[in-house]
């Protein structure tokens, strides 16, 4: 199975533990490419043509970020505007039809705040809806989730514990 696994996160290689740990991870990982695009669009021009392009080869598609006030960086809210568009992903064509799609997301949060009774008022899987969403929309397969939680006080042993996971989910 081709991976495509899309990082959504500002500050990868100098701001990141968890996701970039994860993204290392995931690119061992036979059939993964790993895409960080940031990286690639600084400044938000997004090569429309070459996204397409990568989510063709895939038949898995995992988008990587941290949760950011309840929901993805900028760049991925962009990216869906732009690289999903009307005629290619949904509408009189459906390209990424029965494919997967994953959500690769690390929590700064504890897990019990994200419950309906806890600090957030609202459950971790409900933030994600409109990804589901997405999925639903363009007629691909949702996969469950991976979530780290406790990202701003995580430890190595647990850092490493989640890129063994992450590994398993990818193979």
């Amino acid at each position: 199975m081709n991976t495509l696994v899309e990082v959504f996160h500002p500050a990868l290689s100098t701001g990141s533990v968890v996701n970039r740990a994860l993204a290392q991870a995931a690119g061992t990982v036979d059939g993964v490419q790993v895409r960080d695009e940031y990286a690639l669009y600084p400044n938000f021009q997004i090569d429309v043509a070459a996204e397409q392009e990568a989510l063709a080869w895939a038949d898995r598609i995992v988008w990587q970020f941290p949760m950011y006030w309840y929901s993805s960086p900028a760049l991925l809210k962009q990216w869906e505007v732009m690289v999903l568009s009307y005629g290619w992903a949904y509408g009189t064509n459906f390209a990424l039809e029965g494919k997967e799609l994953m959500i690769a997301v690390s929590c700064g949060a504890d897990r019990d705040k994200y419950r309906e009774d806890g600090e957030y008022g609202v459950n971790g899987s409900d933030l994600l809806l409109p990804f589901k969403t997405t999925a639903r929309y363009t007629k691909m397969q949702w996969a469950q989730p991976f979530v780290v939680h406790s990202a701003m006080n995580i430890s190595d042993a647990q850092v490493q514990a989640a890129c063994e996971e992450y590994v398993q989910r990818l193979q």
